[in-house]
């Protein structure tokens, strides 16, 4: 195994984790045995930093375990289905998108479309899922909550990033996601 991809298995899992304690840490219950948390900042983030794959695994394991240990684990399968798929369409967005900026650099444009389609794919993907377990009227009233949480998110998410690329072995890691 050569030292790149050992960085990137133990930069995977640090992700994982960190996108636990996101969820985990700051959360506002909303109207369906769901939350409003920070945590899918951390799933972009991962999609972002790690590329589609990486990132997926990340993503989708850091926020079922969230669930899991916060006693959502209902939740837990679509959650980490879901949140693989909206880092897994960040991360490609973001790594396809022609931009001017630096390779391994913040791009905003690319940034921004793919923190809006992934939260698209948040929103929408908890939608069906409590549609199939609920019914209509529960499954559309969190959809302004999804859409709150995802705000923040995306927020926090876009204030990491720039920061999280200022340390050279992220921005290594992340010029070799981009190539």
């Amino acid at each position: 195994m050569n030292n790149n991809r050992t960085k990137k298995i133990v930069f995977s899992a640090l992700m994982a984790a960190l996108t636990t304690a996101a969820t985990m840490v700051i959360h506002i219950p909303s109207a369906f045995s769901g939350y409003i948390h920070l945590g899918d900042g951390m799933v972009l983030l991962s999609g972002l930093l790690l590329g589609p794959m990486a990132g997926a695994a990340a993503g989708g394991i850091g926020s079922m375990m969230a669930d899991l240990l916060s006693g959502y684990a209902f939740y837990a399968p679509a959650t980490l289905v879901i949140k693989a798929l909206a880092a897994f369409s960040g991360g490609y967005l973001y790594k396809h998108l022609p931009s001017r900026g630096p390779a391994g650099g913040f791009r905003v444009l690319p940034f921004l479309t793919a923190g809006v389609f992934s939260s698209a794919v948040v929103t929408g993907g908890y939608f069906i899922f409590e549609l199939a377990v609920y019914s209509w009227p529960a499954a559309i009233s969190n959809v302004p909550f999804n859409l709150v949480q995802n705000l923040f998110s995306l927020i926090a998410a876009g204030v990491l990033l720039p920061i999280l690329l200022r340390v050279r072995e992220i921005r290594e890691l992340n010029r070799e996601t981009a190539s």
